[in-house]
């Protein structure tokens, strides 16, 4: 197997709101959009995040109600102080404020208008 690109599939109420949230406040591009889908790009993020809207006939019965909810959309960043700075002036709301672990990771989370989770995350260990 040679695996070519990478994405996570993240499915929401309202795919717009999620976007544009990644778009404004981390810098991602919609590489691809249809009714009830988006997928966004950037060159540094080694990934896609692709937007599903719940309810969404093309997903299996067992999948197509689900919400996107106990997982982190994590991203490993250069300097999360600027980010942390930049996203408050931005005015987004900081959900679990920056901490500090034992073994070197550093990191702050926000959650997008569907409640995905994102988290900036550096290690100094």
């Amino acid at each position: 197997m040679k695996i070519t690109s990478s994405a996570v599939s993240l499915n929401v109420e309202d795919v717009a709101a999620s976007s544009d949230f990644l778009r404004r406040h981390f810098g991602f591009q919609e590489a691809m959009a249809a009714d009830g889908f988006a997928s966004l790009t950037r060159d540094d993020a080694g990934m896609n995040v692709v937007f599903l809207r719940r309810g969404l006939a093309t997903l299996p019965d067992d999948q197509r109600d689900d919400h996107a909810q106990g997982l982190i959309l994590a991203f490993v960043v250069d300097d999360l102080e600027g980010e942390l700075a930049r996203l408050q002036s931005e005015g987004v709301t900081i959900t679990m404020p920056l901490t500090s672990e034992e073994w070197g990771e550093r990191a702050f989370q926000v959650r997008d208008p569907n409640g995905v989770i994102i988290q900036l995350v550096d290690w100094n260990g």
